[in-house]
């Protein structure tokens, strides 16, 4: 099971750029690995996380198995209006999570 901590302000100005955080807890497996009798440990990893503000995509990233275990994602965008900020992870096996926050505009 993952969990994700996100830190998005809960106030911004119009116009000002925010910065925007987020920490997803995931055993990353890269699938190069071998147990201890010689067989691959299968791949397991997130491969893509999409950040959407208001139902606009403002961030997107795609991950490989180079990537750390529990990926930190920061990255700034510019805050226009009051609204939801939605984050979506996808993996493999099916994983998929989606977490949301909101942000006050004045």
């Amino acid at each position: 099971m993952a969990s994700a901590l996100i830190n998005v302000p809960a106030r911004a100005k119009r116009g000002e750029i925010i910065e925007i955080k987020t920490l997803i807890s995931h055993a990353m497996e890269t699938g190069y690995r071998r147990t201890q009798l010689g067989a691959l440990i299968p791949r397991d990893i997130i491969r893509l996380f999409v950040c959407t503000y208001n139902g606009t995509e403002v961030f997107r990233a795609e991950l490989h198995p180079a990537i750390a275990a529990n990926p930190f994602i920061a990255f700034s965008t510019v805050a226009t209006e009051s609204g939801t900020l939605t984050f979506h992870w996808t993996g493999d096996n099916g994983f998929s999570m989606t977490e949301s926050a909101a942000i006050v505009v004045g």
